[in-house]
């Protein structure tokens, strides 16, 4: 930690004790101007004994999936052709949680509207099943 003032670490575990919600970041001293890369203020709290608070810990993509996968919901449109060489587009979403497919419909012209109206009734029909989109 040579470069670095100690009023700065005292600054830095000061904070991060302090036990508000307030926590001290990288990002957080460069709006005060002053200069500090995280693995320093990271540095600074390990040699001071100050644990990880939760925001500071680092969950990697598949524990946020597995954590939020409840909540998540995925979509796209993919193209079919019918036997005549019709095309048609298909929208469909797939729940996290249940890896329930629905296929929410079939279109040769998807518009904005069409899609607006596929998912007012796609949130009605998981609000019918007891699931509580967006909580």
């Amino acid at each position: 930690m040579t470069g670095f003032s100690s009023h700065g670490c005292s600054t830095i575990c000061r904070w991060a004790s302090s036990g508000t919600s307030r926590c001290w970041s990288a990002g957080e001293s460069a709006a005060l101007g002053i200069k500090v890369a995280a693995s320093t203020v990271w540095e600074i709290l390990k040699v001071h004994g100050i644990a990880p608070s939760p925001e500071r810990e680092h969950t990697s993509w598949a524990d946020f999936l597995r954590s939020q996968a409840g909540a998540l919901l995925a979509c796209d449109f993919f193209e079919i052709r019918t036997l005549t060489g019709a095309r048609l587009y298909v929208l469909a979403v797939i729940e996290h949680a249940t890896r329930r497919v629905r296929i929410l419909g079939v279109t040769v012209r998807p518009t904005g509207q069409w899609v607006t109206q596929l998912g007012r009734n796609l949130v009605m029909d998981l609000q019918d099943a007891g699931s509580k989109p967006g909580s």
